[in-house]
């Protein structure tokens, strides 16, 4: 095997590991906008700041 089969594999899985990564921040997100819609007005008032 030479070096470049390393290389090119190497791309591929830091590929797929960030592919991963965004998956997982971009769910959190969108199923905390889903259940809780008006958790930041919450917190917001709960703190005084509106």
């Amino acid at each position: 095997m030479s070096i470049g089969f390393f290389i090119i594999g190497g791309i591929i899985f830091s590929v797929y590991i960030f592919f991963t990564i965004y998956n997982i921040y971009y769910s959190g997100k969108k199923q905390k906008e889903e259940n809780y819609p008006n958790l930041d007005e919450s917190v917001k008032n709960k703190n005084g700041l509106l």
